[in-house]
């Protein structure tokens, strides 16, 4: 498969929607961020890499790091983690409070708001510092040990971040938080505020495509059972209310973010990454949806 041509293809076809759409401007610094932005990458097992565009350029992962969060706390609890957050598709805004009170504090799933709050109690109350563990994570995951979360965005967040603590009081009240939720809405901020680029992302997820196991450091990250399920989350849930859109359009698994990056897996073949900051109602990335619509288009490969 010729993915570096099909990658400059997508690019000369989205020249006329890039830049359509709204940046995440309810968070300051990410609306400071040029929306006809773009970058696309593809990272195989065998560790090929195909880009296009802005793809080395390090952008705000924001929710894209819900996955990567959950896959720490499933590491850490196993199946016990189900009973403090469930695997359903919310069917609502990823920051909807509307659920919560109706099943008693239990969010749908890992990847709205409400979930990765609770996944980040997991991962405070067994690192001193959660956010610092999910870079490391993420440092092994890419061989890369610059990774870190950008201070400015993460201050941004936490200044505006009033629905996220109403959501994890409003947890804590039926008893779904051990820790103080201050300390992990601040966790979760700097989490969310984990700057990289499109081949980073892409090399991180890569665990996904090849069975469980890092190819960068052969690192056993999940078991096989586990991987397919975390993907299947990702398949049902990654891609905020828009989950089932999404799926019909592009047939992968993926994690999108509102600093307008989308990470998909293909098992067995890639992990890609895409990012332009403008985004859809949904607050999927607008172009990054129709880039991987027409990846899956172009080279007949999904999971279908």
């Amino acid at each position: 498969m010729n993915y570096a041509q099909i990658l400059d293809q997508i690019h000369r076809d989205l020249q006329p929607y890039l830049g359509t759409g709204r940046v995440a401007d309810y968070i300051p610094e990410l609306a400071n961020v040029p929306a006809d932005s773009f970058g696309m990458a593809i990272v195989t097992p065998t560790g090929e890499v195909f880009r296009t565009g802005q793809a080395d350029t390090r952008f705000s992962i924001q929710s894209i790091s819900k996955l990567f969060a959950c896959t720490l706390a499933f590491r850490l609890l196993g199946d016990a983690l189900w009973e403090r957050v469930g695997r359903e598709p919310s069917g609502t805004a990823f920051n909807s409070l509307v659920q919560l009170e109706a099943e008693h504090g239990k969010p749908r799933n890992p990847f709205i708001n409400a979930g990765a709050l609770v996944v980040t109690d997991v991962l405070c109350r067994r690192f001193a510092h959660a956010e610092n563990a999910l870079v490391q994570f993420m440092q092994r995951l890419t061989g890369d040990p610059g990774i870190d979360y950008d201070l400015r965005v993460a201050q941004s967040e936490l200044r505006h971040a009033h629905r996220n603590r109403a959501m994890a009081h409003f947890m804590a009240s039926f008893g779904n938080l051990e820790m103080p939720p201050e300390s992990v809405v601040d966790a979760y901020c700097r989490q969310c505020a984990i700057s990289m680029s499109c081949v980073e992302v892409a090399r991180a997820a890569l665990f996904l495509s090849n069975g469980g196991i890092a190819p960068v450091s052969g690192e056993r990250i999940l078991d096989s059972s586990s991987t397919k399920r975390l993907s299947a989350l990702m398949l049902t849930c990654g891609t905020y209310d828009a989950a089932g859109d999404f799926v019909f359009r592009v047939g992968l698994p993926a994690k999108s973010g509102v600093g307008g990056g989308i990470v998909a897996v293909l098992p067995g073949e890639m992990a890609v990454c895409v990012w332009s900051p403008a985004l859809d109602s949904n607050g999927n990335s607008l172009a990054g949806v129709l880039a991987l619509e027409w990846l899956t288009t172009y080279t007949g490969q999904s999971i279908f």
